[in-house]
């Protein structure tokens, strides 16, 4: 049989001679296609020779991935029969208390492969069969179980199995944690593991089980959190006393993990705990420090690692421990522990200047990797790790008691200061990375801490903390350390991220040691990058009169790295020099620098113009550049520019739609940078053919986007290219824009949404006359299309084109709509329709306004066809549904139903319903009822229960932000920010809406207009009390 020789192929597998070893391998390949394969292997698994057991048991694993099932992605088919895998699971089981503890680790891995797939339906007895095998008195056999366990719980099981496994299982599992003398730390720490899934299923299923939920956490959590706060006593010292490994220490890093998941989960639960927690936090803090400090700040001692696979380091330790301070501070809980007569305040930020330390592999490989030194410089790209959490713990107590907090770092930069100078008279060579670290940690919280210093200065305090005595003083002399780069490098980044506490003339100064430092061909990575991204803080936080002298001198030297940096570097470099082209609006470019740029930034685009993030970057700076009011430089960047972005929206081939759509993207930003009197000559003549072209053959969604939204640019910006220019076949641009218009609303995808709203509205407003020989076909497409929209945003830019078209010529399109048809249907009743029942859902200041402003015209109009129509008015309330929230299943069963009603009463309601959110005045209610939860709310102080958890000014913050029940959510002036310069300038936008409404209503109240009173008395009595309000 095929499988027989299964056992010498895998001891040539071993072979040391490489054509042997790549002949097994070939054999074994093919081997591996009969399912006897696989109950060989699990057979030789269990070998007494360990050579042979541990290649074999590698070798099962690749078995199940890809032979086992078709629910592995990698399944290559010839699956074994149910028998076989019954055989083959019985095995491996076996192998959980193997001797040997590769090969129980191996035999939990493929046994946790086959649970993910079997259990429970092919392999019922799974569970049950583990937890008697952690139930045994064999260490082995809990080790492998253990290995299972952890992660059969994490992933497998159900809502419904959760309460009833851990009946079960949570007391084996805590017997194991207290034996320390019968089973490793490691296998303790998996069931300290374990137990925080354990904890996060609870909590899963804490809505469908409340009560049990309720039992289960009251009897189980204080059983464990005892025996944590028991082994957190004990001096981790003794765990990094041991030589040979730090196994030790895993039980305390899960144990933080689990106090971090049981703290956001039940923290109620942890509340006659916490003060022990906090200071076994600090103290382990206190003590592992001079370890960390020998083992990786200076690497003088090597770490011994784990007895096992599993990786055992200190970071894994301390990481866990600072974010356990993190949420318990940031959750309120711990103010009584950090009040100023404990000094615990003190002490934690003493420990996060020691732990922000550069380790010596961070020294390393941010020295050779530029791109790894940019990232754990950017928030939202930094590693997590020692140092960054250590920062969000400071930003954690900083948010908490700023005040307090900033008048410690001063006193801890003062003595690090001091320290680092003793260091480095001693002869030390690491003197410097404590005096680096204090400035990223107060550095890497500027904003907040110059908000501080404002605040005590408005309240007539002293300032907590003098920053302006470090930039004039520490900072300066810094700069000088050549032989300590990052040191050098932080002192720039530092000065910069409080550049505007600096005189112009200190400012200037900073400046022309970072211009020096990008010069020099000596200074390294780190000082480099640090110079870059001081600049760019600069060039954002400092005055542009200290900027502008430099700034032609900087963009030079940053040119030349935008052609040898990439990804996170150049992602820097890109943003420093869109910065400094806003600095005095670019004012200081020359046409040769510019031209330079144009080249340069082109060039970088070619190589990276599928990533979003660089596109971004590229088309500020090109916006930049041509908003340029510097002699000739507009004319100079379209020269340059224009060309290279045509030839490459006309060479893109389909499958590289992205070339096409960020290059459109670019022309965009050109046109977007133009000056108010046009584009200048030639320009749509030159775009026109590619990108007509392009847009008629386009299939992806981004290449149109981006068309629509570039032509609309054109459209606002110089309509007059556009109208003079024509194909060679005669066929205009107009005529070329409106062939687009209607492909894209024969589009199903409706992800365009507002862009073609926007160039219909901007097409309307700009060719007028233009236009009217194709707007009855025009209109009737967009009426077609109303029929299939699905989208709001889609059907709001069908809709506000012809408001505005009502609110400017009423009687002319009322009459097209009316004699027009469209499926049997008038396009008149089409658009009625659709506009009543989307009105309340328009998005921005100019649309929302256009609508009200048109719909209070046709009300006036009083036509006849208007007034026969019925249109959807308000929800029927069904006793079935009164008072029950109506999910989207109780919807399908119990569809809303609404009431029919004439046009003229829906717009009297949506008029009233525009004056009502434009004037009303509302506070959020107060009262409500008391819920029960686990919240921990109950150690809320007075101020915080008053505010839901909240200090006064947070509250008062977040209800500004909010506004009355959230309004500012909806909120026109908000909304206003998205909508262009013209529509911003148009008439429309200036109106008083409150004062036209009022206006309104009493004019058809004094009038009858439109038989006003007995339409007012078919509103609800709400909206009758508020026209009766107005009217008087």
């Amino acid at each position: 049989m095929a499988t027989n020789n299964i056992e010498g192929l895998l001891a040539d597998t071993l072979s040391s001679d490489p054509n042997r070893r790549m002949s097994a391998e070939l054999k074994l390949s093919v081997v591996l296609q009969h399912q006897e394969a696989g109950l060989t292997l699990s057979q030789l698994a269990l070998a007494q020779n360990a050579d042979m057991s541990h290649s074999a048991s590698i070798v099962l694993r690749k078995y199940v991935t890809e032979r086992w099932s078709p629910y592995f992605p990698s399944f290559k088919g010839n699956s074994p029969s149910v028998e076989v895998k019954s055989q083959i699971r019985h095995a491996v089981f076996q192998g959980l208390s193997d001797s040997n503890r590769k090969i129980r680790s191996l035999s939990a891995r493929t046994l946790s492969s086959i649970a993910s797939c079997d259990w429970p339906d092919e392999y019922p007895d799974l569970l049950t069969s583990l937890i008697q095998l952690i139930s045994s008195n064999s260490p082995d056999a809990v080790h492998g179980s253990m290995q299972v366990l952890t992660e059969f719980i994490k992933s497998d099981l159900t809502e419904d199995q959760i309460l009833p496994v851990l009946r079960q299982l949570l007391p084996v599992l805590l017997a194991i944690l207290g034996a320390p003398h019968q089973h490793t730390p490691l296998t303790r720490a998996r069931t300290v593991s374990v137990f925080r899934q354990c904890v996060t299923a609870l909590y899963m299923v804490k809505g469908q089980h409340p009560e049990a939920v309720k039992e289960a956490t009251s009897t189980i959590l204080p059983v464990w959190l005892d025996a944590f706060r028991v082994l957190l006593n004990l001096d981790p010292a003794l765990d990094l006393s041991n030589q040979e490994n730090w196994d030790g220490l895993s039980v305390r890093t899960q144990i933080f993990k689990t106090l971090d998941t049981i703290h956001t989960s039940f923290p109620r639960a942890m509340v006659a705990y916490l003060p022990d927690y906090l200071n076994a936090t600090l103290h382990h803090l206190q003590v592992i420090y001079s370890t960390y400090n020998r083992c990786y700040i200076t690497a003088s001692e090597d770490a011994p690692g784990s007895s096992e696979d599993e990786v055992v380091e200190l970071p894994h330790l301390i990481c866990p421990m600072f974010d356990f301070l993190s949420n318990v501070v940031r959750g309120g809980k711990a103010r009584e522990w950090l009040s100023r007569q404990t000094q615990n305040l003190g002490t934690v930020v003493a420990a996060i200047f020691r732990y922000a330390q550069m380790t010596a592999e961070d020294e390393e490989m941010w020295a050779a990797n530029a791109n790894a030194f940019v990232a754990q410089e950017e928030d939202e790209n930094q590693m997590y790790g020692v140092r960054a959490a250590g920062f969000e713990l400071l930003y954690t107590l900083l948010d908490r008691s700023a005040a307090q907090v900033c008048t410690i770092l001063q006193e801890q930069l003062q003595q690090t200061i001091a320290s680092s100078h003793v260091a480095r008279d001693g002869g030390a060579i690491d003197w410097w990375k404590a005096l680096e670290a204090a400035l990223a940690v107060i550095g890497s919280h500027a904003e907040d801490i110059l908000e501080c210093i404002d605040d005590e200065i408005d309240s007539g305090r002293a300032k907590p903390i003098d920053i302006e005595d470090l930039l004039a003083n520490l900072i300066p002399s810094i700069l000088t350390q050549t032989q300590f780069p990052f040191l050098q490098g932080r002192a720039f980044v530092f000065a910069s991220q409080f550049a505007k506490l600096l005189p112009l003339q200190i400012a200037g100064q900073y400046l022309e040691a970072a211009a020096q430092v990008l010069e020099s061909s000596v200074a390294g990575i780190p000082v480099k990058v640090s110079a870059v991204k001081a600049i760019h803080n600069f060039c954002e936080g400092a005055e542009d009169s200290a900027v502008r002298p430099f700034a032609p001198r900087i963009t030079q030297d940053l040119g030349p790295f935008l052609l040898v940096t990439t990804e996170d570097t150049l992602s820097l470099v890109l943003e420093a020099m869109s910065v400094v082209l806003e600095v005095d609006k670019g004012s200081w470019l020359s046409q040769d620098l510019a031209s330079t740029l144009v080249i340069a930034v082109l060039e970088v685009w070619a190589k990276n113009n599928k990533d979003p993030i660089f596109l971004s970057i590229f088309t500020e700076i090109l916006e930049s550049l041509a908003a340029s009011r510097a002699n000739g430089v507009y004319e100079t960047v379209v020269k340059q520019a224009l060309p290279t972005l045509c030839t490459a929206i006309a060479n893109a081939k389909p499958e590289e739609s992205w070339i096409a759509g960020s290059a459109i993207d670019l022309v965009s930003s050109l046109v977007r940078g133009a000056p108010q009197g046009g584009l200048g000559e030639g320009f749509f003549a030159h775009l026109a053919p590619c990108l007509f072209n392009c847009l008629e053959y386009a299939e992806d969604r981004d290449v149109l986007q981006n068309g629509v939204v570039c032509i609309t640019l054109i459209v606002r910006k110089d309509c007059s290219q556009i109208l003079s220019w024509s194909d060679p076949s005669s066929t205009s641009g107009l005529d070329h824009i409106l062939r687009l218009v209607a492909k894209l609303l024969q589009n199903e995808d409706e992800s365009g949404g507002l862009v073609i709203g926007d160039l219909i509205i901007h097409l309307l407003r700009r060719v007028g006359d233009s236009v009217l020989p194709v707007l009855p076909e025009l209109l009737r497409g967009m009426t077609q299309r109303m029929l299939t929209a699905k989208t709001a945003t889609f059907l709001q830019s069908l809709v506000i084109p012809f408001a505005f078209l009502v609110y400017n010529q009423a009687d002319t399109v009322i009459s097209l709509l009316e004699s027009t048809l469209v499926q049997d249907r008038s396009a008149l009743d089409i658009v009625i329709h659709t506009w009543c029942e989307n009105a309340e859902t328009f998005q921005g200041f100019w649309p929302t306004r256009i609508s009200t402003l048109a719909l209070s015209r046709l009300y006036a109009s009083a036509r006849p066809s208007l007034q026969n129509l019925t249109v959807k008015g308000d929800i029927i309330v069904k006793p079935e549904s009164k008072n029950v929230i109506m999910t989207r299943s109780k919807t399908r069963t119990t569809p809303h139903e609404f009431t029919s009603i004439p046009f003229p009463v829906k717009v009297l309601k949506l008029l009233v319903r525009e004056l009502r959110s434009d004037g009303e005045s509302a506070t959020i209610p107060g009262g409500g009822f008391e819920v029960d939860s686990d919240d921990g709310d109950d150690q809320w102080t007075e101020e915080e229960q008053q505010h839901q958890g909240l200090k006064e000014d947070e509250f008062a913050f977040l209800s500004e932000m909010l506004g009355p029940r959230g309004a500012n959510f909806d909120n026109d002036d908000i909304l206003y920010e998205s909508d262009d310069e013209d529509l911003k300038n148009d008439p429309v936008s200036r109106i008083n809406m409150k004062e036209h409404l009022i206006g309104f209503f009493k004019e058809c109240a004094a009038a009858n207009t439109n038989n006003f009173a007995a339409n007012v008395d078919r509103l609800s009595t709400e909206e009758i009390l508020v026209i009766h309000q107005v009217v008087g």
